[in-house]
Order: structure tokens, then C-alpha cells, then sequence
């Protein structure tokens, strides 16, 4: 074992990164040498088991667990430690099958201080909480649990955060998406930290960690320093990049960072978040006068940075106040566990609860307060009849969704949380961005990842089974509030809030999630659509009449963006099917809104919810687990379809603005242009660009848009000069768009048919050559996502299927002129949506 393990460290080494944590296999094998160690090798078989060893419920943990309570039982021993160093290393490991060992050791007399020490320092304990809590009745050491826990000493034991910080400033000019620091093309790599973290920056500021790694050897401690930072997906893997090379080590937590500071002059909410979940200081003020290399002095009492010849170069507010707690406690998330536990032991001894915690400063309604959709969605959530913009909240988690590129890590997330069975009441698994093209890494997930998710009675669907959202839409129940790690979590009924991979575990682990609410932005839609102008338009139109109102901005240099962190609300479609309404919702991700919601008919709703429970039932019969969650899941919707009442806008509800959209003014195709979502432009700015790719497909598309591109393709012969990609969002599409033979005329038009999933859109499985011109539907065209200098445009599939018959962007006139002749006659046929309880096979 000692051999194996040293070559592998070695061959790690050579990458400039440490060994992989212990696997169970291997931390069994070091429990048997620690009972005989090698002459010699006592300090690293040590180091091995105290630091090497991840915590929480993770299989390894379980090992070392077991091992340590057999050392306090007597049934085995060490040289290398006695008893009471087992205990102070089995309150090193977080929570989960530690805390059984120490609750037992309460009670033993020679060990029961140094136990009740361990435990005070523990808050991942859960439901264990009221055992030392009914114990400290009768025994005095678990008295001593409960008084420190009651007293927050696992807070207040841990250093403030600093007055003063002094940090050299590494930075990027413009925008850093979420691609530049955790680019897509590594995705397999993610759940390695340090393995994955090689590959940040390496487009977007090359030699950037060799750079910082210097600075770091210096002595210095280094801020990461954008205009623009963090947009994007990814935003768990993209900040643990950043936290591995800007952070500090976690004793007895391997391969992970936490700490350090970021700072933008825009932080993107989501990140933002994630950031405080990870116990880093992200910090919001004005850049411009920071340069690449500076040393300056953070004043995070006085909101002032400071330049070596000590002149003020910019100012901030630490927001939400409870910044400073959740970096003591190293995380937002460790903040919340941990309050809860102060609470309960309060609670229990009869005791107030010691006001050292930051308490968040909430509005007060007025007298006929108006609350927004989402606002009252929320308080339902919380229990109250609205939310206000402003209030630090914690909604219930009815839905959470979870997809693969982030799944290993949120799987790791859960383990350090000791989750052994998820609290939300639907917790999804997905395999979209993996199935089609599976590296070894996506082989061993897909072998393993299911069985981790149903143990919690979770939902996992299957290799080749579709997009994440195409599927979680449909295990929703409306109003209600979830989450998912993936940014294009956006609910069409109901309303989430997308999360880095922590807060996604967190979400799922204990059934609610922090919030602190934005405000919203409100996009109302009057008069209807001309004949060839799409959803998908309208979707583009929300940026261009932003633009025209000067509410967004292209230019990231001062950049204005209404939407940035708010929720974009929409009304005035109320009769769309809840398909054609996620395409809207789906969009709220490129406004990099904090959460997108629209007001839909309770006739389109109950439609949907109709077919959704059948195919819920038909996952039960084949075999989807957990069957008793899908159950629970269809009574839920049954229960609401008995009374179905849908929340709306109170009419005197307050936004942070109101935009307009005429769709009569929309006469031509709106597209986003290269390389950005909000630099959107009428189609006869860009007309006759050239193209070499075009992609239909991604959790924009639904059935609809593929029977369209064939009617358009029909009797159109195969165009040589572009190369045409199709791939469905559900296994459920593919096998419809087969029966109806619709594949026969994708094929004469040389199409290749992606396996049901994500395909081209992420660019972490299929990806187009170099600097080529694309056309797609994709959800949003980053530089080099999809392609290494790819120029990529985004619109409708029916635009798209007229580009890949002439390889260039048509003119308007000529784009319509085929709409009328191909698409308009059948219109009602083309876009039916999947009606599972009226469909052969569901019923």
C-alpha cells in the first residue's frame, strides 16, 4: 500500500499537484499497518490517516471511523496513538460516523472530556444533536456539549475577520465567465480539484496560476481582481479553482481550499454566493483603479482599499452584513448548520440565544403591501404571504436538481454535510452533459452516482434519458421554490434559484436553502407574434428593448445590466404551453438574472401537470428509482390539481423596472452575436455571414422546433458546405420525432443525430473545428465554448434550418418567405407537445 501510494503521489507530484484523498480499499489497508507500523514510517502513515482521509459520510470516513471506535472499545490498538488521540482525530472528520464513536465516549470516564471537547467543535451532527441533548440530563460531559453548543463556541472559537487585509492584486481585465476559470472542455476533471484547477485561465490568461503560484511563494497573499467576474454556469468548480490557488489548506480536509479574497467591480450573484459558501470574502467596488500586480490594504472596517503610497483607490459596503460570520465560520453554510444547532441546544437548556451573530436587517412590509409573483411564491415557501427584496429568507426546497458535470462534486458536497437521506422531497440526478461521448472519469460516475442518489431517496434518471431541465420541469409542482447546479434551472411553474454544487448538497440535504431575496424586473409582453417570428425571438427581444431603454449594455467596461441578480418576471403570454414557456424562463440564465418566472393559464398548467403524472407513473413501472419519491411526487400533483389555483402579481407590486414588449414590433429574427447573449442584433445587421455549423438542440429546443427544421428540410438536398447537428432534449423526443419519420429527412440533409442530451451546447462532449461561423440554439455562446474561436450566433430553429440550406445567414424576406411556404400550413401540427396521458405506452 505504502508503495502504490507513493508512486502515485509521485506521479501527482510531477503535475504539481497532491495525491488523490484515500480510497476505502486503501484506508483499510493503512488501519491494518497503523496497528504494526513499518520501522520509519510512523509520521507519514500519520499524516496519511489524520490529513489524507476525506471526511464526513464519505466511504473512506466510514473506514476510519469504524477503525477509531474499535481503538476506543479496546478490540484494537496502535503505538503510533492512545485513546484520547483518537478521540481529538475523530472530531477532525466533520460529522456522519464520527459522532456516534464520540457519544458513546461521553460516557466513558477517561475519555468523556476529551469527547465532549470533540463534539463542541461539531455541528454536522443533525438529528444525533438531541441525543447528547436528552443525554446532558444525566451525564455531565454531555452537559458540557450542550452549554458550548448553546454558547456558539464552534463559532466564536474560530479568528474574526481581519480589520486589515494586505493583498497583491492579480487581475483580469473585462468580463471572467465561469468557462475562463473552469473551462468546459475539463469538465471531466472537476471532483479533482487541484487536477482540474490546472486548466484555469489557460484561453482567457495564460501563465495566470504559475503567476499567482510565485506571488504565493513570495508571501504574498493574492486577491483575484475583476470588471466582470464570474458569469457563466459552473460556479462551484470555477470557485474552486480560484479558492486552490488564492486559498488555504482545510486540516483534515484533503484537497480542498477555503478562504481568499475576490474582488469585481460586478460580481455575478450566483458566484457570489458560491463564494460565501466556501467561506471566501468576496467584495463588490469599483476596480479601476487597481492594476495587475498592485499591493493593497483592504480596510474592512472603514469600506476602503488602499494603495501602497496609502491613497484611497476604491470604497465598498460589505453586503449582506453577515459577510464577516459566514468567513468566520468558513461558510455560509457552515453559519446556518451551525446557528440551528446554538438553537436547539438554547432550546433545550432554556436558555436566550447569545446575540454574537450578525442579524440581517429585513423590510418591513407596509400596510396593503403588493408582492410580486415570485415574491409571493416565495413567502409560500417561508411560510408567509410574501417576501420582500431585501430579506435574508429560507425556502423550502421542493425540487432540486442536480446534472453531471457538478454531480460528482455535489456527491462530495453531501458527504461532508453526513447527509444520509435527502430532506427536499425531490432530489434529481442527471447524466445529460456525459452520456453521448463518456471519458473514464463519466464511465466510473455513471456506474456509481445513481446508486449514491437513490440511497438518499433521490431521483436518478439514466445515461441517454435527456437534458436535465426538459426532465425536472416535468417533477415539479407549481408555486413552489427550488434549486439546481446548473445555471439553466428555471423553472416554468414555480420558480428556482440555480446554486453552486454546495448549496445544491445543502438544498437537498436539509430541505431549504439561504436566500436572500432580490428584487425583480418585470418584462410585459402585449399583442402577438407575426407569422415567423418565435419564442425565441421574444427571448431576444428582451435584451434589444433593454438595450434600446439603456438598461443593459454590450461593453463590459462599466457595464450595465438591469437584470444582473434580479429576477426577471414575465407576464402577458398566459396562454403558451409550459414547453414553449421554459424557453423563456431558460433565457433569465444570459440576463444572469438571480431567477426567472412567468404567468402562465391555469389551463396551460393543469395540461402539463396531466401529462407529467403519467410520466411519473411510467417511471415507477420501469424501474426509475425511488419509487416511493415518485409517488410522493404524484400525489403532490394530484393533491394540487384537485383545486388548481395559480399565485400572480398583486397589481401594486413594486419592480426595479418595467419593460414593454410589443411583439407587433418584432418583424424580423433577433439574434445574439458573436461571442456574447446580450449583444443581440436584428438579423439584417448580419445577413449573408457565412456559416459552417449549425447546432439544433439543447434545453431551449423541444419537439416543436425539430418537427419544423423537417418540414423546412423536406425535399431539400444535402448542402455539403455546412455541417448540421440535431440532438433532441429527451430520449421521449427521439423516440416521437423516429415514429413519425422525421429521422428519413434529417439524414437526406447529411444531419448528424446526437444521443439525447446536451450535446454541442456545453462543449465538454462534441465540439466544432476551429474559428468556424456557427449558428445555434444553444443557451449561450462564451468565446471558445463551443469551439476554439468559434464566432457563434444564437436563434430560433427555424432560422437555423433555413441557414443550413443556403450556409449563410438568409436576408429577412428570404427567411420568411420559407416560414409561409413550409412552416405556417401546419403550424398546429408542428408544434403538439408531449401529451404522455394521451399517448399509446402511457396511459
Amino acid at each position: 500500500m505504502i508503495e502504490a501510494y507513493l508512486r502515485h503521489e509521485e506521479e501527482r507530484n510531477a503535475q504539481g499537484i497532491p495525491a488523490l484523498p484515500l480510497n476505502p480499499e486503501q484506508t483499510a489497508d493503512l488501519c491494518e499497518l497503523l496497528q504494526s507500523p513499518p520501522a520509519g514510517k510512523e509520521e507519514f502513515l500519520m499524516n496519511l490517516f489524520t490529513e489524507r482521509v476525506s471526511p464526513g459520510v464519505d466511504p473512506a470516513a466510514e473506514v476510519k471511523a469504524a477503525f477509531l471506535a474499535e481503538v476506543l472499545k479496546g478490540t484494537k490498538s496502535t503505538p503510533l496513538f492512545d485513546k484520547k488521540k483518537a478521540v481529538q482525530i475523530l472530531g477532525t472528520m466533520i460529522g456522519g460516523y464520527n459522532v456516534q464513536p464520540l457519544i458513546a465516549a461521553l460516557s466513558d470516564a477517561e475519555l468523556a472530556d476529551e469527547a465532549a471537547c470533540a463534539l463542541s467543535g461539531l455541528t454536522y451532527v443533525y438529528d444525533a444533536a438531541a441525543q447528547v441533548l436528552e443525554l446532558a440530563k444525566s451525564n455531565a460531559a454531555a452537559k458540557k456539549v450542550a452549554e458550548s453548543w448553546a454558547a456558539a463556541e464552534w463559532f466564536t472559537s474560530k479568528p474574526e475577520m481581519p480589520e486589515t487585509i494586505t493583498v497583491k492584486v492579480f487581475k483580469v481585465e473585462g468580463e471572467i465567465n465561469t468557462d475562463d476559470f473552469s473551462p468546459a472542455g475539463d469538465a471531466w476533471s472537476r471532483p479533482d480539484i487541484p487536477l482540474h484547477a490546472l486548466a484555469m485561465g489557460k484561453t482567457r490568461f495564460p501563465g495566470g496560476i504559475e503567476e499567482i503560484a510565485k506571488w504565493r511563494a513570495e508571501g504574498h497573499q493574492v486577491a483575484f481582481v475583476g470588471d466582470v467576474v464570474g458569469t457563466g454556469s459552473s460556479r462551484k468548480s470555477a470557485c474552486n479553482s480560484v479558492l486552490w490557488y488564492i486559498g488555504d489548506d482545510i486540516p483534515a480536509v484533503p484537497n480542498k481550499r477555503r478562504g481568499g479574497v475576490i474582488i469585481g467591480s460586478v460580481i455575478a450573484p450566483i458566484f457570489f454566493n458560491t463564494a460565501q459558501d466556501s467561506g471566501a470574502l468576496p467584495l463588490r467596488m469599483d476596480v479601476t483603479k487597481m492594476n495587475m500586480g498592485d499591493v493593497i490594504t483592504i480596510n474592512t472596517a472603514k469600506g476602503e482599499v488602499t494603495n501602497a503610497a496609502g491613497e484611497v483607490v476604491s470604497t465598498f459596503d460589505i453586503k449582506p452584513n453577515t459577510v464577516p460570520d459566514e468567513f468566520q465560520a468558513g461558510g455560509r453554510i457552515p453559519l446556518i448548520i451551525g446557528r440551528s444547532l446554538t438553537t436547539e441546544a438554547c432550546t433545550s437548556l432554556g436558555k436566550g440565544e447569545p446575540e454574537i451573530f450578525a442579524t440581517p436587517d429585513n423590510p418591513t412590509p407596509k400596510a396593503g403591501q403588493g408582492y410580486t409573483q415570485a415574491q409571493k411564491m416565495v413567502g409560500r415557501a417561508c411560510g408567509v404571504e410574501g417576501v420582500l427584496p431585501g430579506t435574508a429568507c429560507e425556502p423550502k426546497m421542493t425540487t432540486v436538481g442536480s446534472q453531471d458535470t457538478t454531480g460528482p462534486m455535489t456527491a462530495d458536497e453531501i458527504k461532508e454535510l453526513a447527509c444520509l437521506r435527502f430532506k427536499s422531497p425531490m432530489f434529481m440526478q442527471s447524466f445529460c452533459h456525459t452520456a453521448a461521448y463518456p471519458k473514464p472519469a463519466d464511465v466510473k460516475m455513471h456506474a456509481n452516482l445513481p446508486k449514491f442518489i437513490a440511497d438518499r431517496a433521490g431521483v436518478p434518471l439514466r445515461p441517454g434519458d435527456g437534458v436535465i431541465h426538459s426532465w425536472l420541469n416535468r417533477l415539479l409542482v407549481p408555486d413552489t421554490v427550488g434549486t439546481g447546479g446548473d445555471s439553466h434551472t428555471r423553472f416554468p411553474i414555480g420558480i428556482s434559484f440555480p446554486a453552486g454544487s454546495g448549496l445544491v448538497a445543502f438544498g437537498g440535504a436539509l430541505g431549504f436553502m439561504p436566500l436572500d431575496m432580490p428584487e425583480s424586473v418585470l418584462v410585459r409582453f402585449k399583442g402577438e407574434l407575426n407569422e415567423g417570428i418565435t419564442l425565441r425571438d421574444a427571448v431576444n427581444a428582451i435584451p434589444y428593448w433593454a438595450i434600446k431603454q439603456g438598461l443593459l449594455t454590450v461593453p463590459k467596461k462599466n457595464k450595465v445590466n438591469i437584470f444582473n441578480g434580479r429576477i426577471l418576471e414575465m407576464e402577458g403570454l398566459p396562454d403558451l404551453s409550459v414547453e414553449q414557456a421554459f424557453e423563456l424562463t431558460d433565457a433569465a440564465a444570459e440576463r444572469s438574472a438571480a431567477a426567472g418566472c412567468i404567468k402562465l393559464s391555469e389551463e396551460s398548467v393543469c395540461t402539463y401537470l396531466r401529462s407529467n403524472v403519467a410520466l411519473m407513473k411510467k417511471m415507477i413501472e420501469e424501474g426509475y428509482q425511488d419509487p416511493q419519491t415518485l409517488q410522493n411526487r404524484i400525489d403532490a400533483v394530484n393533491e394540487w390539481l384537485k383545486d388548481p389555483k395559480l399565485l400572480e402579481a398583486d397589481a401594486n407590486a413594486e419592480y426595479a423596472a418595467v419593460i414593454e414588449i410589443d411583439l407587433a414590433e418584432i418583424t424580423e429574427p433577433i439574434l445574439a452575436c458573436p461571442n456574447d447573449p446580450d449583444d443581440v442584433k436584428l438579423l439584417s445587421d448580419v445577413q449573408g455571414t457565412p456559416i459552417q455549423d449549425i447546432f439544433l438542440g439543447s434545453c431551449m429546443t423541444n419537439i416543436g422546433h425539430f418537427r419544423a427544421a423537417a418540414e423546412i428540410w423536406r425535399g431539400q438536398k444535402f448542402n455539403p458546405a455546412v455541417r448540421t447537428w440535431i440532438c433532441p432534449p429527451t430520449r421521449m423526443d427521439q423516440v416521437k420525432l423516429k415514429e413519425e419519420a422525421l429521422f428519413s429527412v434529417y439524414s437526406a440533409m447529411g444531419a448528424r443525430i446526437e444521443m439525447a442530451g446536451c450535446s454541442l451546447c456545453m462543449g465538454n462532449q462534441a465540439r466544432v473545428p476551429d474559428a468556424v461561423n456557427m449558428f445555434s440554439t444553444s443557451t449561450r455562446n462564451f468565446d471558445d465554448r463551443i469551439g476554439n474561436g468559434a464566432k457563434v450566433y444564437l436563434g430560433s430553429a427555424e432560422l437555423g434550418a433555413v441557414t443550413s440550406n443556403m450556409g449563410k445567414l438568409p436576408t429577412p424576406a428570404e427567411y420568411l418567405a420559407v416560414y409561409k411556404e413550409k412552416v405556417a400550413p401546419k403550424k398546429d401540427e408542428i408544434y403538439q407537445y408531449l401529451q404522455f396521458d394521451e399517448m399509446d405506452g402511457y396511459k
